[in-house]
């Protein structure tokens, strides 16, 4: 029986999960992709909460004149500097089992060109 494609982004979220966990001291970046925005929050799994997060709805991100994977390569470098702020620079990458390409990738690259390590 062929799974639907959220079943099987769901197969793959599980299984990144049973290895990726979150600390205060070294949180989970986890991101979530929908049709048209990109969203990513610093998870704290121990604890159960959220650090920061950061999206393209946000208001100080304009995306009205540009394309989406360089809109999520900006909600990267936005997380980026929320986690600066926050005293967090290294942590876990959780790609919410979508695959490491397009704007899941470009969300990486920005999150790194703002300094974070990962």
């Amino acid at each position: 029986m062929a799974l639907t494609k959220t079943e099987r982004r769901d197969r793959i979220r599980f299984r990144i999960r049973k290895t990726v966990s979150g600390t205060k001291q070294l949180p989970r970046l986890a991101v979530f992709r929908s049709n048209k925005e990109i969203y990513a929050q610093l998870i704290d799994d121990v604890n159960g909460k959220t650090i920061t997060a950061a999206s393209s709805r946000d208001k100080d991100i304009d995306t009205s004149k540009i394309n989406r994977t360089e809109a999520a390569n900006l909600v990267g470098k936005a997380i980026a500097k929320k986690a600066l702020k926050t005293g967090v620079e290294n942590i876990t990458f959780d790609r919410g089992g979508y695959l490491y390409h397009g704007r899941v990738k470009s969300l990486a690259e920005g999150a790194r060109e703002g300094g974070l390590k990962f």
